[in-house]
């Protein structure tokens, strides 16, 4: 780990919070993330389950957590399994945590290497009527790979199948969506970082250079300044590639007179920021271009004063579609007869606009949350409008994250340039 560790205080509340969701008698178990196979001998980088690192701080491979509330043997109500080390790994992988480490990170006093895990676990699953477990719930996530927790599933279910099994993602996508001060803390602190290297990039672009190089300017910013590096793979798209949502080869040179659009974020402690930008290539807007920018921005803006509690996902995107229809009208995009005529499954302004506006932010730049609740103070969200206009060689999207609170919308980037006149002073001092 690179960063500095979150103070133990955050995992200890979060613990707190989740047991008081939980069921009498039950226990929660919950797995380190699977090391990746990547090809010969190596594996990708490691990445805790958010889960688990949200409730222990451990980020570590081979980790386990324990909690039951109210277990009868003594000063197992919260246990800890971590992976003991020797000095072949010493010597081949580095150091690994001792006991005394877990405890300090974590605040969790009983702590076992996972050697002597078995009966310990054991007993304790005896002990208990129920087990929750964490599986990625995801709705819109569907992966062939089968997960550490869905093959401890099958175990549990083989091992003792008179245990009722219960689900820990509703608990989590309840609690993990109200992000708490110190949550918010390194959030901001993750932004910053983004920030500064949106600074480092505007003085570095100009025709000629790829965006594979303004890619290496962002992450050199990164990883000097202690982030794990991108919260995930960064767009760098000029010109036509800015209107490809998911563009990420970074592969293309920019030219005199394109946009580049930007979405990247750093990865600081586990959490997540994400920004977009789209600036000129040349420092300079040309009128066209600035009129979508303006427009972009002007449905950014009112767009965020939505994120409110009491507010639905629903109603918010249809209002945000709203903005967009009247802005795409007044720059001659959409005409009333398109409007008049659309099909109601795919409205007219689908054609320039074809994504949603928000999305939960915190350990994953899509966080869990449930698109049905109401906002809720603590919650953060992205806003990021766009307009794509392939047949014109450009795409536009700004975003900024959003921090819900009871005294209206906190704009967590509001220290970073936004404005078209404010980026063309930067790129051009």
């Amino acid at each position: 780990m690179r960063y500095e560790t979150p103070d133990t205080d955050l995992f200890q509340h979060n613990r707190r919070r989740f047991v008081r969701e939980m069921m009498p008698g039950t226990v929660a178990i919950f797995n380190s993330n699977d090391q990746m196979p990547r090809s010969g001998d190596q594996y990708f980088p490691f990445r805790q389950n958010t889960g688990l690192f949200w409730l222990s701080g451990i980020d570590q491979e081979e980790s386990m957590l324990f909690l039951f509330p109210g277990c009868p043997k003594e000063k197992h109500e919260e246990v800890l399994f971590i992976k003991r080390t020797n000095e072949h790994i010493a010597v081949w992988e580095g150091h690994k945590l001792t006991k005394e480490e877990a405890r300090q990170i974590s605040g969790i006093e009983k702590v076992y290497f996972l050697d002597e895990g078995p009966v310990v676990m054991r007993e304790l699953i005896n002990l208990s009527s129920g087990i929750y477990l964490n599986f990625n719930e995801h709705d819109k996530f569907i992966t062939p790979v089968e997960s550490r927790d869905q093959r401890y599933a099958k175990e549990i279910r083989s091992d003792y199948p008179g245990h009722p099994i219960h689900r820990a993602q509703p608990l989590l996508k309840k609690l993990q969506t109200i992000k708490n001060q110190w949550e918010i803390a390194t959030i901001q602190k993750a932004i910053d970082l983004t920030g500064t290297a949106f600074h480092r990039v505007m003085k570095f672009i100009r025709p000629g250079v790829w965006e594979y190089e303004v890619e290496a300017e962002i992450t050199h910013e990164f990883i000097r300044n202690r982030a794990s590096g991108h919260a995930y793979s960064p767009i760098i798209a000029t010109g036509k590639n800015g209107c490809v949502l998911h563009y990420i080869d970074n592969n293309q040179q920019c030219q005199e007179g394109d946009l580049l659009l930007m979405d990247f974020g750093a990865e600081y402690a586990n959490y997540a920021a994400d920004l977009t930008r789209t600036i000129p290539v040349n420092g300079r807007f040309s009128p066209r271009q600035k009129a979508v920018y303006n427009s972009v921005l002007k449905v950014l803006v009112e767009a965020r004063a939505l994120l409110v509690p009491g507010n639905l996902l629903e109603e918010y995107n249809k209002e945000v579609a709203r903005m967009m229809e009247s802005e795409l009208l007044d720059l001659g995009l959409i005409s009333k007869t398109d409007i008049q005529n659309q099909d109601p499954n795919w409205p007219a302004y689908k054609k320039y606009f074809m994504h949603g506006t928000s999305h939960h932010l915190g350990l994953d730049v899509h966080d869990l949350g449930n698109r049905y609740d109401p906002f809720q103070a603590g919650m953060v969200f992205t806003c990021e409008p766009g307009i794509y206009i392939p047949e014109e060689g450009f795409g536009i999207r700004l975003e900024n994250d959003i921090l819900v609170t009871d005294q209206g919308p906190l704009d967590l980037f509001s220290q970073i340039p936004i404005e078209a006149d404010e980026i063309e002073s930067i790129m051009n001092a």
